[in-house]
């Protein structure tokens, strides 16, 4: 039963920090950047950045207690600054504003813009770092969390051209949307959850 309830927590988290990374939404993004490359040179630069977006993901779960301990942060300010970061990221995933606008270069996009803010931005650091600090003993189930998100997310991305000619623009965007939706109950209730801890603790 134990593990049970270990590996529930683990897929908990790992489809929240999914639907935070977005990778279904990100799709048109990552296409309309890389369409000029190759279709080689295409899966050879998502698998670079993405592998980029994990480093810096790991480096925040595994040093978030710290940081947030450098800065004097509870955990409770965390987890109501993460819902509402989440809450505004799920709106823009359900009404459609896009904050970020990429345009036409020939560079090759290193780091920025795919690995970060697209897959590793403020809600995906926010998010694993929320899922390191309530207990710091078993960062290892915040690790496995976080590699099945990313394979997850990987997996979509590396096959976004056939996703977009199977789906459409149409059959994305309402994927999107649902996730939105999905993300602004997770949002609401851990905003809930911090100001019930902040309660607790300090008043």
């Amino acid at each position: 039963m134990f593990q049970q309830i270990i590996w529930l927590n683990v897929l908990s988290a790992a489809v929240t920090l999914f639907f935070v990374m977005d990778p279904i939404g990100n799709i048109p993004v990552f296409q309309s950047i890389l369409q000029r490359f190759p279709a080689r040179a295409q899966v050879k630069i998502i698998g670079r950045e993405l592998l980029i977006a994990l480093g810096i993901l790991l480096v925040f779960l595994v040093m978030g207690t710290q940081i947030l301990s450098f800065l004097g942060l509870s955990q409770p300010t965390l987890n109501i600054a993460g819902g509402i970061v989440l809450f505004l990221i799920a709106l823009r995933m359900v009404f459609e504003m896009r904050g970020l606008s990429f345009g036409e270069d020939e560079t090759d996009p290193f780091i920025v813009p795919l690995a970060m803010p697209l897959v590793a931005g403020p809600s995906a650091i926010t998010i694993v770092m929320l899922q390191a600090t309530p207990q710091p003993g078993h960062i290892f189930e915040s690790v496995l969390a976080l590699l099945l998100a990313w394979v997850m997310t990987t997996a979509i991305l590396v096959s976004s051209p056939l996703i977009l000619r199977f789906l459409g623009r149409r059959g994305i965007r309402a994927l999107e949307r649902l996730m939105g939706m999905l993300l602004i109950l997770i949002a609401v209730q851990l905003f809930l959850d911090g100001v019930a801890q902040y309660w607790k603790t300090y008043l």
